[in-house]
This record gives structure tokens, sequence and C-alpha cells, in this order.
């Protein structure tokens, strides 16, 4: 008889980063509120995690980080301007982030890295299972990986990780895991994890992307994990521990994903990400793709 497991009510989305590789954009703009198209990066995660039922979410913040709360609050002065136009059409735009999801924040006061920030939502979270959603990878909404995640982690218990396979060339960007295959073909059991490998030591292409299912118990380990590469406390060591001895906190189980991942953390695939949203949008699509391919003929 399949194990039932708690249902996961929270979202956790670390955003305390600096964006130095978007500057000088993000010298007096967080990263995360960066646009792709017409809307915050953050926005698309945040809608991710509520899509999967997940409508209580802890951002994890930082210093400069005040317009992420901004974007999520009311805006009364804007409504009330839109509403005296009757324009109800970017109204509704408005007050569509504010309703979204219950949000919370909390600062991470020192840039310790990932362990360190999802260390930071334990007293929100409590005993309870959770998602963690990284905001640098945006999840088409057609693919629905998280809710994927949570139906394995509820049957399965313990963690979940989002995996992807890369060109080998790639995996020393990446956390990259061992695994063993299940009956389900896209779940395998992980065994083992190594944070940004040398190509030649990684134990596969199944490269970590940023979507975790994670069991509590990681937040004990994450107490006692001493900083590993780049002098960070790494969620990677943690996740280690917890795939080596499953009576820690169950296992450690990885979805791997075939779907379609845009990764704005990088300058080149952010600009891709916007050109292949945009071409999917039924508002905006068809002229932009009747430019684009001119362009291409035009210019290339």
């Amino acid at each position: 008889m399949t194990q039932s497991h708690p249902r996961i009510s929270k979202a956790v989305i670390p955003a305390a980063g600096l964006g130095t590789r978007f500057l000088p954009a993000t010298k007096a703009t967080p990263k995360e509120m960066l646009p792709v198209v017409d809307k915050p990066a953050i926005q698309y995660v945040v809608e991710e995690a509520v899509a999967a039922g997940l409508s209580d979410v802890l951002m994890i913040t930082g210093r400069n980080k005040r317009p992420l709360e901004d974007h999520f609050d009311r805006n009364y002065e804007l409504e009330s301007a839109l509403t005296r136009k009757g324009d109800a059409e970017r109204l509704a735009k408005v007050q569509e982030s504010s309703d979204l999801a219950t949000m919370h924040y909390v600062r991470q006061g020192d840039p310790r890295g990932l362990g360190h920030a999802v260390l930071c939502a334990a007293p929100h979270v409590g005993d309870q299972p959770f998602a963690v959603l990284l905001g640098d990878d945006l999840i088409d909404p057609r693919d629905a990986l998280l809710a994927r995640m949570v139906e394995v982690q509820e049957r399965e218990g313990g963690s979940v990780i989002a995996l992807m396979e890369v060109d080998p060339s790639q995996v020393h960007l990446y956390g990259c895991a061992a695994a063993e295959a299940t009956v389900d073909g896209d779940v395998v059991r992980i065994t083992d994890l190594v944070e940004k490998p040398d190509p030649a030591d990684a134990p596969s292409n199944l490269a970590i992307i940023g979507r975790y299912v994670l069991d509590p118990a990681v937040f004990e380990i994450l107490r006692h994990t001493e900083p590993g590469r780049g002098g960070e406390i790494q969620l990677t060591d943690a996740l280690q521990l917890l795939a080596a001895d499953e009576k820690i906190g169950g296992p450690v189980h990885g979805v791997v994903f075939k779907g379609r991942r845009y990764d704005t953390g990088d300058r080149s695939d952010y600009l891709r990400a916007i050109v292949r949203l945009a071409c999917e949008r039924e508002d905006l699509g068809p002229d932009f793709r009747t430019w684009l391919r001119k362009y291409v003929a035009e210019e290339m």
C-alpha cells in the first residue's frame, strides 16, 4: 500500500543574490525584477508555485530588495488612477501580482550561500516538507515540473530534486547527481551529489536545476554544514548527506525534466527567454515573429 505523506503548502524563494552578472542594470534594481517581456522574472516563479498548489510563499531577501515586496503589495495610487481612466485591463494586471499568494519575507543578513538562505526559512516552514524555487530558472507553465515533484514527494516521502540532462562539457556549472532508475521513467533514486564537478569526475550528466521539494530534516543538517565550494554553505552538500542515509530524512529522488526551461541568470539565455516567450504570446507573437523573420533575413 502506498504511504501517504503530509501535503505540501509552502514555497521558499531565495532572492538575496546581488545579481553581479547583470551589472550595471542590477546596481539599484534587484535582478529578480528584470522584466521578461512585461512581467518581472520573480512573478513567473510565484505563479509556478501557486499553480502547483503552494499559496504560502516565503521570499528570502536582502538589502536593496524592497522592490520585490512592493511588487507583490497593493499600489492604491496606481489602482485609483487606472480606475478613474476606466482602464480595466491594466488594472487587472496590476492587481494580479498582489492577489497571487500569501507572501512573507525574511532577510538573509549575510550572503552565505543557498544552503544558508534555505536555513533562514526554518522558523516559517517548521516541521513540514516544503518547496524551494530559484528565480534564475523559469519553467514554462505548460510543463508542470513542480506539481510532478510534489506528487512524487507525497508518495515517496523524503526530498525530490529537479534534474536535467546537460552536455557533459557543462556539468561543471551545476550540481550533479549519481542516480538509479525506478519504475517511473522520469523518476530516479539519487545516491550521490557533487557540486560543480570537473567533467572528468562527474558521476553523470544529470544536472540539478532550480527546483527542490525538501524534507524538513535538511534544516538540522544545514545548521552543521561547513562552508564548501566558493566559501558558501551549499544546499547540495546537505542533500548529499540525506541521499547517503535515508534514515535521516527519507530517500532523495530526482525528477528528470525534459520540458522548456529558461535560464534568466545568464545574459544570453535571458535574451533568448524573452524572444521565445514573446514569440509564443497570442497578443505579441504574430507581429513579433513577422518582424523577427524579416530582421534575421535582412541583417543576418
